[in-house]
């Protein structure tokens, strides 16, 4: 962690950068994901699965930076005031969602790459790169991971939208500050 991160509390701009990045990139290809998976065959279809599968790598590519990042760059540790007043469950429920959503920012993409390959839809990056097969084409074995990229996806939004409650609450409730760590501006 950068003298002057340590020094205020706030997380680093690119930790601030990657976080936010994801934010926006994740609730985008959740909401894609939901949408296209009720919409009737058709090009349109066939095109926001193609973008959700670009969208996908990409969450995987930031989920990778983030990850180097927060593992170069400790962040910062909650202020004592917080910790003070903190329960012993919330430190856990705090420890807890982070870990599982860094998890789960992996798991994701990962089962739904891994679901594409055994369908026999290869993942072509911006329709320019071709990534390699995770798993061989097998129809029995797309049945089988289906429904794991779905429920991994909404376990994640769950976490997400965990993560935001617990966020306004230390807002509006606590008012302890502690979200202005995160904020892209003072």
């Amino acid at each position: 962690m950068n003298a002057s991160s340590s020094a205020t509390g706030r997380y680093t701009t690119t930790a601030i950068a990657l976080h936010w990045l994801l934010a926006l990139a994740l609730v985008g290809i959740f909401v894609v994901g939901v949408v296209m998976s009720g919409m009737p065959f058709s090009p349109q279809r066939l095109k926001l699965y193609n973008w959700h599968k670009w969208a996908g790598i990409t969450v995987l590519a930031l989920s990778a930076l983030r990850l180097v990042w927060r593992l170069t760059h400790r962040p910062p540790e909650l202020p004592a005031q917080v910790l003070a007043v903190m329960p012993p469950w919330q430190r856990l429920a705090h420890h807890g969602t982070h870990g599982l959503l860094y998890v789960l920012f992996f798991a994701v993409p990962l089962i739904g790459w891994a679901y594409s390959s055994a369908a026999g839809f290869p993942v072509v990056l911006f329709g320019v790169w071709p990534l390699p097969d995770w798993v061989p084409k097998d129809k029995a074995l797309a049945d089988a991971i289906k429904p794991w990229h779905a429920v991994a996806a909404f376990t994640l939004a769950a976490l997400v939208v965990l993560h935001v409650l617990a966020a306004i609450k230390h807002q509006l409730i606590d008012r302890d500050g502690l979200l202005a760590r995160m904020m892209p501006v003072r």
